[in-house]
């Protein structure tokens, strides 16, 4: 009879042969033959019950080692900008292990390469290394996988008794039937997570409640959706919060004492934290006439957050705030972005300030760096500043600038302004006019309008300022040879520009094709369309043609500003990466201690890159999200009203409408234009109709019906009431007479899919018919 392995020399087995042994392997292996193979299953089976071994596909793997390959989430970034994974594997063992995740380099990543992994995303790895007590192990990237994609977010529907289902927050995502033993104590209407469960029908997915989050009623919980579904950490670990706990307020030290400076904030009336400061004079040296001194300081954040700590770790992982209506979440607590950190009237706090000395031509003729201690001789609003210079009153409920700033404060400013101007034209960067739209919330956290603020020169102002000192604050490091975290903008593709051309050339504005792209180039088309009823939509489409600013440590230049070099450094409370600058120069200068300053090497700094491009991404997708869902829920209640609008977008399924007033964006199905077939034209932007030649073309002024609104998803459904242009018709009639779209060209008669309020609602109607 075969001799068989005690299980000392099994574990012993699968240690030395990770994911490649089974039962057959073992087997072999040990020389078991015959029937001491049923001897051999139950031994492996009463190891698998006490254990200490576990059933991965085919193999056998000891629940002590992780397998040489698995999957794992990204659960932050270290010192280093290495991102730290823990394995996604449902074992005690591995609770808390982590990782150092390697990922091949090969220098600046192209425009339309794979964008790298980030915080959230679930990846699959191989292992290099085991951790230790001190130390995490190594893993290799071999794919990422992306969002987890097991976490369904909906709200909890109930048409009828004994019918429930999940009403998806992502218009793309499938609606999910919940059986009444599965909803738990969720209650309808309520935000909830639940898990799509296993081996479900395709045509009626059903899922199993997991969490619940409360009702969905407020703008508080709207912006909740968008925090769950991209991962926002919104709660500080106890670890930060007891490290802020601790902080003393800073004192003066060595700084250098400005408060005798008349520093003023100039800020959005709503403003919450307050982190750079301005002043500007007439520069008193007899050779620069006309010339002035301005002084840019910002909140001194690397004197709190010390590299090492807890508190530095979670606003690296966090990257930078998120703005939402009436909340954030801050990269920082609250005690230092609205506190300590921030700039306040009449207060001492320390700040890091560059000051600039420019000609009466706004040419800049050197500049210096300083680590102060000031005190904020006002906070202004825009509307404010703007107010007291222009000789009015600003609007009820803005603090009005106290007259005696006027003279001797607002307008060497605004003087120092007008010089800088002279320069930014003559530089000619990019001058895209996007209006922004600002939603106004009652006291319910509901929307009661949307407005478009009014574009100030106190806004142009700080910009120019702000993009003054971001400048010097690379040209400083540059000047110590030291490696610095751009904020870069690459030129547009070629394939975007041709694509720019081609549609310019449909609404008949012909430009000339380029070798090498400059912004003036682009100002060329703006100034073209000025003043024409297309010149919203084509700010639009140059805007789409752009490449995505990110943060390199390779300086490729700021395209859009039009400058050689530029490194983000006023905005240390809300961004990341100026705190990584902030460090950078305290070191290079030596105006900090060893525990402030720090130097990032070169890998480092592109790791860091990706991830504070990564993070800045997804903000952007939260606060974009939020604000079509308020919209959403603010027409809900005016179905069937009209709207003015603009076709925004073009594809086969149907037309993308902007409406004017509160820029909210709908959709209109290509199957609600008409009994006519239309053929999508990708060169025009247009749909075709094929037997009448009917035409709705991108940039099209039209009037819309909205029909339905999904305010969970942040989804509008329009129907047109405008007729299409007159056009050549672009289809054929076959042998039955019938018209077809040409040959090559797909019909667009019918949308791809059935949007997730449309499933909803069909749900609806059979609970209610049943």
């Amino acid at each position: 009879m075969s001799r068989l392995p005690s299980d000392d020399e099994i574990l012993s087995f699968l240690r030395d042969n990770p994911g490649q042994s089974g039962k057959r392997e073992i087997a072999r292996a040990f020389g078991v033959k015959g029937a001491a193979r049923i001897t051999l299953k139950q031994q492996l089976k009463s190891l698998r019950d006490r254990g200490l071994i576990v059933k991965e596909g085919a193999h056998l793997q000891r629940t002590d080692e992780l397998p040489s390959v698995f999957p794992a989430t990204i659960v932050s970034v270290d010192d280093e900008g290495d991102l730290l994974v823990q394995p996604k594997l449902d074992r005690e063992a591995y609770t808390g292990l982590r990782f150092v995740l390697k990922e091949k380099r090969g220098g600046r990543r192209s425009a339309g390469s794979q964008t790298p992994p980030g915080v959230g995303d679930m990846v699959l790895v191989r292992k290099l290394s085991e951790p230790d007590a001190d130390e995490p192990g190594t893993v290799q990237l071999i794919k990422v996988i992306g969002k987890p994609k097991g976490r369904h977010f909906g709200v909890l529907r109930r048409p009828s008794k004994g019918v429930a289902f999940l009403e998806p927050v992502d218009r793309k995502s499938e609606v999910l039937t919940v059986p009444e033993h599965l909803i738990g104590d969720a209650q309808a209407g309520d935000l909830v997570a639940a898990t799509r469960l296993a081996g479900a029908r395709r045509h009626n997915p059903q899922a199993q409640v997991d969490e619940v989050f409360g009702q969905l009623g407020t703008e508080r919980a709207i912006s909740q959706i968008a925090i769950l579904r991209n991962d926002l950490p919104d709660a500080f670990p106890a670890e930060v919060i007891a490290e802020v706990e601790g902080l003393e307020p800073a004192t003066q030290g060595t700084r250098e004492d400005w408060r005798k400076l008349p520093l003023i904030t100039i800020d959005p009336a709503d403003a919450k934290d307050h982190d750079d400061a301005v002043h500007a004079a007439l520069d008193d040296d007899p050779s620069n006439e006309g010339g002035y001194v301005i002084t840019v300081a910002i909140a001194d954040v690397a004197y709190y957050v010390r590299p090492h700590t807890a508190l530095d770790r979670e606003a690296r992982t966090r990257g930078n705030s998120v703005y939402f209506p009436d909340r954030v979440i801050p990269m920082l607590p609250e005690k230092l972005s609205t506190d300590l950190c921030s700039l306040h009237e009449g207060e001492d706090r320390p700040a890091l300030a560059i000051r600039i000395v420019i000609d009466r031509h706004g040419r800049k003729l050197r500049h210096s760096l300083h680590r102060v201690w000031i005190r904020l001789h006002a906070g202004l609003a825009y509307e404010a500043a703007q107010a007291a210079i222009d000789g009015g009153e600003p609007a009820e409920g803005i603090e009005p600038c106290p007259p005696s700033f006027i003279e001797p404060v607002l307008k060497p400013l605004w003087a120092a302004y007008r010089a800088l101007s002279v320069a930014r034209d003559k530089r000619s960067p990019l001058a895209l006019d996007l209006p922004e739209r600002k939603l106004v919330l009652n006291e319910a956290g509901e929307v009661s309008r949307v407005r478009v603020p009014e574009r100030l020169d106190a806004h142009r102002l700080i910009e120019e300022f702000m993009i003054q000192a971001n400048v010097a604050a690379a040209e400083l490091l540059e000047a110590k040879k030291r490696v610095c975290l751009y904020r870069v903008h690459d030129a547009p593709s070629r394939a975007k520009f041709e694509g720019l051309r081609e549609f310019l050339k449909s609404i008949n504005i012909s430009i000339a094709s380029q070798s090498s792209l400059r912004p003036a180039d682009f100002n060329g088309i703006l100034r073209k369309a000025q003043g024409s009823p297309n010149e919203p939509l084509i700010n639009e489409m140059v805007l789409r043609s752009q490449a995505q600013a990110e943060y390199a440590p390779e300086n490729i230049g700021h395209f859009g500003l039009n400058l050689g070099r530029y490194a983000h450094f006023t905005s240390p409370i809300r961004r990341y990466a100026d705190l990584l600058v902030h460090r950078a120069l305290l070191a290079a200068y030596s105006l900090g201690t060893p525990e402030e300053a720090q130097e990032a090497d070169l890998q480092a700094l592109e790791r860091l890159g990706d991830h504070l491009s990564g993070t800045e991404r997804r903000a952007m997708l939260a606060e974009r999200e939020t604000t079509d869902r308020l919209i959403a829920a603010f027409l809900a209640n005016q179905i069937g009203a009209r709207f003015a609008g603009r076709i925004t977008g073009v594809v086969g399924a149907g037309l993308f409408v902007r409406l004017n007033e509160t820029g909210a964006d709908g959709f209109v199905p290509v199957a609600t234009l008409g009994a006519d077939y239309f053929r999508y034209d990708d060169v025009q932007q247009s749909l075709i109709g094929a037997a009448t030649g009917s035409t709705y073309q991108l940039g099209d002024e039209v009037d819309v019906r909205l029909t339905e609104a999904a305010p969970v998803a942040g989804a509008l459904r329009f129907e047109m009431l405008t007729d299409g242009k007159a056009g050549k018709a672009a289809g054929h009639a076959n042998k039955r007479g019938r018209t077809t779209p040409k040959r090559g060209k797909r019909s667009a008669e019918k949308p791809r899919n059935k949007s997730a309020a449309s499933h909803a609602r069909t749900k609806v109607r059979k609970a209610r018919g049943r």
